[in-house]
């Protein structure tokens, strides 16, 4: 939990500064007057959705609001909202991996060249501490990506799908009224047994061994 702190602060951080910064851009300031339009952890990190992710492995940040009426086309923008923070942290965790995989090769090539001088600085537990969080970071935003797409309300992806159905808003509001108590049964279900209801880990182990060979299991 030490390794992964520093990349769920990060990811939900940007997610959320994403949606901000999305509707701002297309027209809504609601979250702008709210000062969701922020870096700053402490604008979106939410106290018990915080705890959650300490004490049971999931958990979330405060939800960023904006006003449809201040949308022009609001399936659409309703949509592009909801994507720009699962897509943010899937361009984070490529940033991530590419820095790992320019570590790996430098790592590499001081082993053929046997230069043992750099080797040693690199095996310092400094750079060994660094590298596990880079490592836990890409992980985590691979894993808030692909957590996200899932099209179980409240997460980005029903909202993905929802704007691309002619519901009813009484119908969208029912679904939405029992998705959260869903979400969290699958998860408590997964948690506590062996049934593997969301392959989130198999994903961003599969899309990791992908970019880096190394890590494929």
């Amino acid at each position: 939990m030490a390794f992964s702190l520093p990349g769920i602060i990060l990811g939900l951080s940007l997610h959320e500064f994403c949606h901000a910064w999305a509707a701002y851009k297309l027209g809504d300031h609601t979250a702008r007057d709210m000062g969701r339009l922020s870096l700053n952890p402490l604008r979106h990190i939410d106290p018990i959705g915080f705890l959650f992710i300490i004490v049971a492995g999931f958990g979330w940040a405060r939800p960023v609001q904006f006003n449809p009426g201040n949308l022009r086309n609001y399936r659409r923008d309703k949509a592009i909202i909801a994507a720009s923070g699962p897509i943010s942290n899937f361009l984070l965790a490529l940033v991530f991996i590419f820095i790992i995989k320019g570590y790996l090769a430098l790592y590499l090539r001081f082993i053929l060249s046997e230069n043992w001088e750099f080797l040693a600085v690199l095996d310092l537990p400094f750079f060994d501490v660094l590298f596990r969080i880079i490592l836990q970071t890409a992980i985590i935003n691979l894993g808030l990506f692909i957590f996200n797409l899932i099209p179980i309300p409240p997460l980005d992806g029903s909202h993905i799908l929802f704007s691309g159905l002619s519901l009813k808003p009484e119908t969208e509001y029912r679904i939405m009224r029992i998705g959260m108590p869903l979400l969290f049964i699958i998860i408590i279900i997964q948690n506590w047994t062996q049934l593997n209801i969301l392959p989130i880990g198999r994903i961003v182990r599969s899309i990791l061994g992908f970019f880096i060979p190394q890590f494929k299991m």
